[in-house]
């Protein structure tokens, strides 16, 4: 049973992952946008204006304290605490219900992630040694998932999505080792009073986990007074962004308090008063940890606007023949560009071979060395944290432009090589994979297949299907028309799951749910009212689809929670794995994976091609 439910926290933490990838991979524009216009503002007849504006002075006084520093420090200091909030937060989910949970899958991430903070640092100190540069060997240990991920969706690698996976769960144990090194080594003096006061607010976090309302202001005071001490104290302030997160609390959605939720919001629709809605506002918030509701909340403006608007203010590089010709005698330009481009790529491609031939852990299902070797150069685009370490560690201007020069050059170079890796892995994964399994990989078992016609029927028709899939929700008419031209005697159907959260969300828990009705002996009624609401999948609706059913509710829910049936979806994909499958729907006739379109004629007639020769004749 722990087993199932830790397959269950699993699954549902695949939303909150995939939303995190749509969310970094759809801001990776504006991101480049802002470094575009960031650059020629600061290169225009305006070019005074734009060092003119961050360096504008701002001041905070409360009574006879100040906090006074220019615009650009207010956002490095200040606005990217948000970012590094989130950072802090998707480490605890990760850990707590993520990808991390799983330690052989993400040993090799951990381990690559590892090469790419080591190895770029090292390259970086052997050019920089005793110079005045080497203090900045923490630029070149940093990945930008957002331009990583947004270059993905461009470049369109062969396997994208067990890459970005491996990518994202890289960058997030990066992120750690940037902060440890942001705490360690590019923090100031410490004053130990205001250190030993930062410390004594973290168990107010705790408090702020139990609180029911007016949780976010909550947040943002306990969280506010962390940062003035973290401040004060030299520690960098940022850091008390990610303290706050990772502290922050996150669990998977309870039953009771998801039926009480479910309670309360039906109490409201019955009758409407404000006190109802206020309890069943609660109900719904308490039904999800402050994690996940602060990620939904906050992603999004820091991936639109803290990201883009960091970006603006430090990307602005003045580049006069003076400065061009400094960065390109500059150890500290030549650093970063080999730190970033030579030192990403070697680092994480030799520690993921270490990991994976030692077997200290395993590459995600289907990512081949070559897409991988492309994915360690497009790590090398270091951007958004490599020009926040370029500001700490230097506080001369003109170091910091070479700095700044090398992570711009450095991240252009990484996203060709990586072009130019994917486009060479593309050339040779030929569409046809001749290695690629043709045979069904389990033979149709009636103690575990679903099957709808007789069971020892001579014609055998397999599919693979997702319940979001709209060319599976096509798919069903062509059964139904195969029945009717064979007849329940004549043909069987297998349907097994292959849900693919990465494009639709709710797969995994409606195959689920699938089953949970198949323990009730109402599969085939469940399929077919999953593919008639495939719009709309959520946890709500499959209740209301088993309701609809009369199915017993307690247990149905009771499956669903406790991850029952997950491992039977996860053999089903297994299988489909197995046997070739690379999209949906795939169909086999008998044991042999049919080929082309999968209209009715088609299939009827690689059907009736099937049969023994005599049986035809």
């Amino acid at each position: 049973m722990a087993a199932h439910a830790r397959t269950t926290e699993l699954t549902r933490a695949a939303r909150p992952l995939q939303d995190f990838l749509r969310t970094e991979a759809g801001s990776a524009s504006l991101l480049l946008a802002a470094t575009i216009v960031a650059l020629v503002w600061a290169n225009s007849p305006a070019g005074d204006l734009y060092r003119d504006l961050w360096d504008t002075e701002m001041a905070v006084s409360v009574g006879g304290a100040e906090l006074r520093e220019d615009l650009r420090h207010w956002v490095n200091d200040g606005l990217m605490v948000f970012f590094f909030f989130v950072v802090g937060l998707e480490i605890r989910r990760e850990f707590a219900m993520g990808e991390l949970t799983d330690r052989a899958a993400a040993a090799v991430a951990a381990l690559a992630a590892l090469g790419g903070m080591v190895v770029p640092a090292l390259l970086y100190v052997a050019i920089n040694a005793g110079g005045e540069g080497a203090r900045g060997w923490g630029i070149v240990m940093a990945t930008d998932i957002a331009f990583v991920l947004g270059l993905l969706a461009l470049l369109r690698p062969p396997f994208p999505a067990p890459l970005r996976v491996f990518l994202l769960t890289l960058a997030i144990i990066d992120d750690i080792g940037a902060i440890v090194v942001i705490a360690l080594f590019y923090s100031g003096a410490i004053d130990v009073l205001a250190l030993a006061i930062a410390v004594a607010l973290v168990p107010l976090i705790f408090v702020v986990n139990r609180v029911r309302i007016w949780r976010g202001p909550a947040y943002f005071f306990t969280g506010l007074a962390l940062w003035v001490a973290m401040y004060e104290s030299g520690v960098h302030p940022t850091i008390a962004g990610v303290v706050l997160g990772v502290l922050t609390a996150v669990y998977a959605p309870n039953r009771g308090d998801v039926e009480r939720a479910a309670r309360l919001s039906r109490s409201f629709r019955q009758a409407p008063t404000p006190e109802l809605a206020r309890a069943a506002t609660l109900g719904v918030a308490d039904s999800v940890s402050p994690n996940e509701r602060l990620q939904t909340l906050l992603h999004p403006w820091t991936s639109y606007v803290v990201v883009p608007i960091f970006a603006l203010a430090n990307a602005g590089v003045e580049l006069s023949a003076d400065s061009i010709s400094a960065a390109a005698g500059s150890a500290i330009t030549a650093g970063i560009v080999v730190g970033l481009v030579v030192g990403k790529l070697l680092g994480i491609t030799l520690a993921s071979a270490i990991a994976v031939r030692s077997g200290r852990g395993r590459l995600p299902q289907g990512l081949t060395p070559l897409p991988l070797t492309g994915g360690a150069a497009l790590a090398g685009i270091g951007f958004t944290v490599s020009l926040f370490v370029a500001d700490l560690a230097f506080d001369d201007p003109a170091l910091q432009d070479e700095a700044k020069v090398g992570v711009l050059v450095a991240s252009v170079i990484a996203a060709l090589l990586a072009t130019i890796l994917f486009r060479v892995a593309a050339r040779r994964d030929t569409g046809d994979h001749p290695e690629r399994p043709e045979t069904l990989d389990r033979a149709v078992d009636p103690d575990i297949d679903h099957i709808r016609g007789d069971a020892d029927a001579p014609l055998t028709l397999v599919e693979y299907g997702d319940y979001e899939c709209p060319f599976c929700g096509r798919a069903t008419d062509v059964v139904d028309e195969l029945f009717e031209r064979f007849g329940e005697d004549e043909l069987r159907y297998v349907f097994r799951h292959v849900p693919n959260p990465g494009r639709h969300e709710n797969a995994e828990l409606a195959a689920q749910a699938a089953e949970a009705a198949a323990a009730q002996g109402r599969f085939w009624e469940m399929h077919e009212a999953l593919f008639d609401h495939q719009d709309a999948l959520d946890f709500d609706r499959l209740i209301d689809l088993a309701q609809s059913l009369d199915l017993d509710l307690d247990r149905f829910v009771d499956d669903l929670q406790e991850g029952v049936h997950a491992e039977h979806v996860r053999l089903d994909a297994a299988s489909a794995d197995a046997s070739g499958v690379r999209g949906t729907p795939t169909f086999f006739i008998g044991d042999r994976r049919h080929h082309g379109p999968w209209d009715a004629d088609t299939l009827a007639g690689a059907l009736v091609a099937s049969r023994p020769a005599a049986e035809r004749a």
